[in-house]
């Protein structure tokens, strides 16, 4: 009898905790839903809305809309007018709505000219953004062979050490702050670490205009990569080849037929984004 009434007592336990962790989950997806509901609401209609005007027309709380408003706010999503109390939608959406729109037509613009840049050089084509604190590679070409190769679009990689990486942090301010912020990992021997030497190699990218990475990632494998500006003559991203070293390299040094095609496919993309002749 005992054991019955304790099997008993032990699946209630085990059903109370489930249904808790299903209601949390339920109030959470309910509280995402209604902070989306409140930006499609900022984002039509009125340029700013007051707290009153929010919770009434989403049907809502006072307290729970100025909740969910705190929060989006914290986050950046949401501003509040100082003078007039109003809410309107905050710059990191924006932020967020241009990356994802620059980073479309950036791959769009590309495709062409990355795929010329892999028949030419024979190598494997990358391209790369910022993207937390490292480099997002939006579009990959397979090296033109009948090799067996994986797709790494989406894959990320480190920005102090690629040769991707160090084009974005030269050229970008953001990604030059935030690897100084970063742990700078020594994946090999070759891995440039220091602050003042990783400064050099910065001055050093910006001066002949492309980057290079020869092991310093991955043992045997080189790399080299050149900056994607815009219209405004801002970089938007990068692109380099990646391959064996004794392909990419000539007597220990990238070979110059290498840098001056990925300098080439870097330009040509940069024109088609309307940065214009360099």
């Amino acid at each position: 009898m005992f054991d019955i009434a304790e099997r008993r007592r032990r699946g209630a336990g085990r059903r109370s905790k489930g249904t808790e962790g299903r209601t949390a989950m339920a109030r959470n997806i309910q509280s995402l839903e209604r902070a989306a509901a409140m930006l499609r609401l900022l984002a039509g209609g009125e340029r700013r809305l007051g707290l009153s005007d929010i919770a009434s027309s989403l049907g809502l709380a006072k307290g729970t809309a100025h909740g969910i408003l705190r929060t989006l706010q914290q986050e950046g999503f949401v501003e509040q007018d100082t003078a007039s109390g109003r809410y309107q939608l905050g710059a990191e959406l924006l932020r967020l709505g241009t990356t994802y729109l620059d980073v479309h037509e950036l791959r769009a613009r590309a495709l062409v000219w990355t795929d010329d840049l892999a028949r030419s050089s024979g190598e494997s084509v990358y391209l790369g953004v910022l993207h937390q604190r490292g480099v997002l590679i939006v579009h990959h070409v397979f090296r033109p062979d009948d090799s067996r190769q994986v797709l790494e679009v989406g894959a990320m990689q480190p920005l102090h050490s690629t040769a991707l990486g160090k084009v974005l942090s030269a050229y970008d301010p953001v990604a030059h702050s935030e690897v100084l912020e970063a742990e700078r990992k020594a994946f090999t021997a070759l891995t440039i670490s220091e602050p003042d030497a990783f400064e050099v190699v910065l001055d050093l990218t910006r001066a002949r205009g492309y980057a290079a990475d020869v092991e310093e990632t991955w043992t045997g494998v080189a790399s080299v990569a050149a900056p994607i500006h815009n219209q405004r003559r801002m970089p938007v991203g990068a692109v380099g080849v990646t391959g064996a070293v004794e392909r990419v390299c000539k007597d220990g040094e990238l070979r110059p037929d290498l840098i001056a095609a990925v300098r080439d496919c870097a330009r040509a993309v940069s024109r088609d984004l309307g940065a214009g002749r360099f």
